[in-house]
């Protein structure tokens, strides 16, 4: 089971933190990947951790701004955002997987909502 949550209303050039909590597998067994729903738009690919925390990608419109980071004894995801633009609104979901590079992960949370304001 997945818990996101961390999202909230942030002006442009903002920062926030969403969080991913694991719980009833081992945490450490799954890649962690971050997706986005924007309104009227499908739903993308953001970030994704490996296992162990040594593989990280990006979606191109957040390298730079977003870091993608794990805790596996506290069995939590971090998602840090900065530099946030509208263009970042969107319920953000985080999803576990056996296999690093997939679109379509098994497992998932609920999405946590963030909206950035101009």
């Amino acid at each position: 089971q997945l818990q996101a949550c961390g999202g909230g209303l942030v002006q442009a050039g903002g920062s926030l933190r969403l969080s991913c909590t694991g719980s009833g597998r081992p945490f450490s067994t799954y890649a962690i990947h971050w997706f986005r729903q924007a309104p009227g738009k499908e739903r993308e690919f953001v970030a994704v951790i490996s296992m162990s925390g040594t593989v990280t990608r990006y979606l191109d419109s957040v390298k730079g701004r977003f870091t993608i980071s794990r805790d596996n004894a506290k069995n939590t995801v971090y998602l840090q955002m900065n530099s946030l633009t509208p263009e970042d609104t969107a319920v953000y979901y985080c999803a576990a997987d056996l296999k690093i590079f997939t679109t379509a992960p098994n497992y998932w949370g609920q999405g946590t909502l963030v909206t950035v304001s101009s």
